[in-house]
């Protein structure tokens, strides 16, 4: 996941100012020397950096936060501020045309992963405005670029407007559009070519087809491993095409993620979608306000929540609920929310989504193998529906045949039986109100203070953009 070493400098920095009780103006300045190192080494703008620096810094000597009965985390609440708004306060939506099609140019470099963020953003479409896209495959130069095309087309059920590579971009752009317009297509999403670099032919010919579509959307696709790069073929093209917004691929390969904090800065477009991963249903909306959360390791529980939302179904999660009320979760249940969690993706980016998880020493490093969740689903399977149904049935015998039958040692059966005896001790009292051992894990150590206060700032910096939130929502549904 992106930001892994911008976090952890981060809170390095901040968690000096948490402990102590006084913060003065000296504390404060080295604090944000500190911060200035993180943000540079993440590969962020100097410009940006420093003009960021100088708010904060402005902000936390103030006379009201010095003298505050909690210094620390008014500094920490600036600095959440601050850096959302960097990267632009507020989820931007697509830009849709009154009357149909609503067309959405793709540009970018090659390598970016552009071709395959089409395929995402067509999916995207399909599932959550049941929309009906067309893709136009523009790009005649790379080789095999429309075949693949073709093949994530048919993988998300768009279809492919193309004419081979002996044709001209701009002619396959017009004829598409006309194409969409018999077909009455809601969506027009057109892959036009990319270049190992930026130069005059491939912009000269994106300015062409731009002037040919008049697209709603010029969405420039860009690699946040690129780092600082990134922003200046951001420039580049906002210069030419006076791109509409960014989206931001590979963001979960890389551990520097400057790249997401400077280009609202340096180019005034916004990022309105991230792409982690290659699977087709891997692009999320971007929001600034979580973004930030997560780097300052403070969750992002809307993100998780929308996560569990889309993988779950609703009358499995009442079910399971009563389940756990009654103390009746079984291993059934276990085997399902192993398939429902490996869904949602690495176990890892979901920890880190819960508030003070980040923070906690002993799961900040965690690395689940996917083998593992493969060998404790195969203990699962090896079971009797009797022993599924009543785990205390699970003498020792019956935990022997269990190793044998799915080809591991006894001593990971018995550490699965026991994870599973702890998970359903612990839904079980969540279920009843009781949180008491649940401080522990909200925190760095320090008795969960850290913890609470993630929690507190994100519950306040959530109610506050509530209603920018539903009002986002909206407009993406209309």
């Amino acid at each position: 996941m992106a930001f892994e070493g911008l976090t952890e400098r981060l809170q390095g920095a901040l968690s000096k100012l948490r402990r102590k009780g006084k913060v003065t103006e000296a504390d404060v300045n080295q604090a944000m020397r500190e911060i200035r190192l993180a943000l540079l080494e993440a590969d962020v703008n100097f410009k940006v950096v420093k003009d960021f620096i100088k708010v904060v810094k402005e902000k936390a000597i103030g006379t009201e936060v010095l003298e505050s009965l909690s210094p620390a985390q008014q500094i920490v609440k600036i600095v959440d501020e601050e850096l959302t708004k960097m990267m632009g306060e507020t989820a931007v939506p697509l830009n849709k045309s009154p009357k149909i099609p609503t067309i959405i140019m793709m540009v970018g470099l090659q390598g970016a992963g552009k071709t395959t963020t089409a395929g995402k953003l067509a999916t995207y479409l399909i599932k959550n405005e049941k929309a009906r896209p067309l893709m136009i495959a523009a790009d005649i130069y790379r080789p095999a670029a429309i075949d693949q095309l073709k093949t994530v087309g048919e993988q998300v059920g768009a279809p492919v407007f193309e004419m081979g590579t002996d044709v001209n971009p701009v002619e396959i752009v017009r004829q598409g559009l006309a194409q969409a317009a018999l077909q009455k297509n809601d969506y027009v999403l057109i892959d036009t070519a990319g270049r190992l670099q930026i130069d005059e032919a491939l912009m000269q010919e994106l300015a062409d087809i731009n002037d040919l579509a008049h697209p709603n959307e010029i969405l420039l696709t860009v690699d946040a491993m690129t780092g600082q790069a990134a922003v200046d073929v951001a420039e580049g093209f906002n210069s030419r095409l006076d791109i509409t917004g960014v989206v931001l691929t590979k963001l979960d390969g890389d551990t520097r993620g400057g790249a997401a904090l400077s280009i609202r800065a340096v180019t005034g477009k916004p990022i309105k979608f991230t792409g982690q991963g290659e699977k087709l249903n891997q692009l999320d909306v971007f929001y600034p306000d979580r973004m930030s959360s997560r780097i300052l390791g403070m969750g992002d529980m809307l993100s998780l929540i929308e996560k569990a939302q889309e993988d779950y179904d609703e009358q499995k999660a009442v079910d399971m609920a009563e389940k756990i009320k009654e103390n009746s979760f079984d291993f059934n249940d276990f085997l399902d929310q192993m398939d429902q969690l490996q869904n949602m993706g690495p176990l890892e980016d979901i920890m880190k989504m819960i508030p003070g998880m980040a923070n906690n020493p002993q799961l900040k490093n965690i690395k689940m193998d996917p083998k593992d969740m493969t060998h404790m689903k195969a203990i699962v399977q090896s079971m009797t529906p009797q022993e599924r149904e009543n785990p205390d049935l699970l003498n020792p015998s019956r935990r022997r045949r269990l190793a044998a039958g799915a080809g591991r040692p006894i001593v990971e059966v018995n550490r699965m039986i026991k994870q599973f005896n702890q998970s359903k001790k612990m839904m079980n009292q969540m279920s009843k109100g009781n949180f008491n051992g649940m401080e522990g894990l909200m925190g760095n150590g320090i008795k969960g203070k850290m913890g609470k206060m993630a929690m507190n700032s994100m519950m306040k910096k959530q109610k506050k953009n509530k209603k920018k939130r539903l009002k986002n929502a909206r407009r993406f549904k209309s």
